[in-house]
């Protein structure tokens, strides 16, 4: 018999892979009781005399504070579930997918574009794992509940992970009373648990580390990627995120933790409604290779002054490699004299009581 949930729990601690925290080891019973219900094959309830309709298992919508551990302890569940029949995906990217293929199907003429959809992601999955569920778009608020409700009817179970309990989602959004309705569904067939450790993970991971990194050369390259990798756990892919109808790419993200370039973020014509929604998505935001900015990278500079202000009022975790420090990035040209203030959050931010 395969190790349960608990007992891959206690070995990756006595491993040292993981610090052992009572309020994660109170989840695990639950998630442990939904691995084996999916491992035992797809339940049916009988629907008239002869068709079948598949069950969906119970899932659970595990929410708490910043650095908790949610996502490792959905990341473990995930891939303990010995079904071949899943996916893991990040539910900003997971919704993109779902605007992409509902505008293909509305040019087909179908009468209800939102069932093909719905058909395309249950194929061959049973179980959705999401990472960082949240809710700001209107275009999303509008179609979430009908989708996860065909999900739930088709027998896949979902598992997600967020910031905010159920009645936060989409809090103040336009047309909210509309969103309502997914609240309810969520809380009927999820079990709502908060993930209530005092302790911040991530947080714990950067005490005592450097954050700010200069002049960027292969030994910080080296050091900056060897940090990703600590802080996210390795890998990731792009997060798009869908502002005001155009798209903001940050280039690799994974498990709250986003990685870019200074060029990927400042060299487009992004504003601060752009740097508000990185900033909402991610934790912590690596951004490499800063350059001196002066009067010739002026509408670059202007961005980067636009996309601090962003990351400090959010309080997203910066680690940044640069040119120089942050008091001799911008000596001359226009600008310079109001760029004294973000080089005061510069060294703001790589503060532990910053962050905390």
């Amino acid at each position: 018999m395969s190790e349960t949930l608990p007992e891959i729990y206690t070995r990756l601690a006595g491993e040292g892979r993981l610090e052992p925290d009572p309020a994660q080891q109170a989840v695990l019973p639950a998630l442990e009781e939904l691995r084996q219900t999916l491992e035992a094959g797809p339940v049916r309830k009988r629907k008239g005399l002869f068709s079948k309709a598949p069950v969906a298992p119970t899932g659970m919508y595990l929410w708490g504070g910043v650095g908790r551990g949610k996502s490792m302890l959905m990341d473990l569940f995930h891939a303990s579930v010995d079904i071949e029949d899943k996916r893991r995906v990040h539910f900003h990217a997971f919704m993109q997918e779902i605007q992409a293929g509902l505008h293909e199907a509305r040019k087909t003429g179908v009468d209800d574009a939102l069932l093909p959809v719905a058909e395309e992601v249950m194929r061959g999955v049973r179980l959705l794992s999401f990472d960082e569920m949240q809710i700001t778009d209107i275009t999303d608020a509008m179609i979430v509940g009908r989708l996860f409700q065909r999900l739930f009817e088709g027998g896949v179970a979902i598992v997600t992970t967020s910031n905010r309990p159920p009645d936060d989602l989409y809090k103040d959004g336009l047309n909210r009373d509309i969103f309502v309705p997914f609240i309810d569904l969520l809380k009927d067939r999820m079990a709502v648990r908060e993930l209530v450790s005092p302790v911040d993970y991530r947080q714990n991971r950067l005490e005592g580390q450097q954050v700010y990194f200069h002049p960027v050369d292969a030994t910080v390259r080296d050091e900056v990627s060897e940090l990703y990798e600590k802080m996210s756990g390795g890998g990731g892919s792009p997060l798009i995120l869908d502002v005001k109808g155009h798209k903001v790419e940050v280039p690799v993200f994974r498990n709250g933790v986003g990685r870019a370039s200074f060029w990927d973020l400042c060299a487009k014509p992004l504003g601060p409604a752009d740097y508000l929604a990185i900033a909402e998505a991610v934790r912590v935001l690596f951004v490499e290779d800063v350059p001196l900015l002066s009067s010739e990278n002026y509408n670059e500079a202007k961005r980067f002054v636009t996309m601090i202000d962003a990351l400090y009022e959010a309080k997203v975790r910066l680690i940044m490699s640069a040119a120089d420090e942050p008091e001799r990035l911008y000596l001359e040209g226009s600008g310079s004299f109001e760029f004294e203030r973000t080089a005061s959050r510069l060294r703001e931010m790589q503060s532990a009581e910053w962050a905390s």
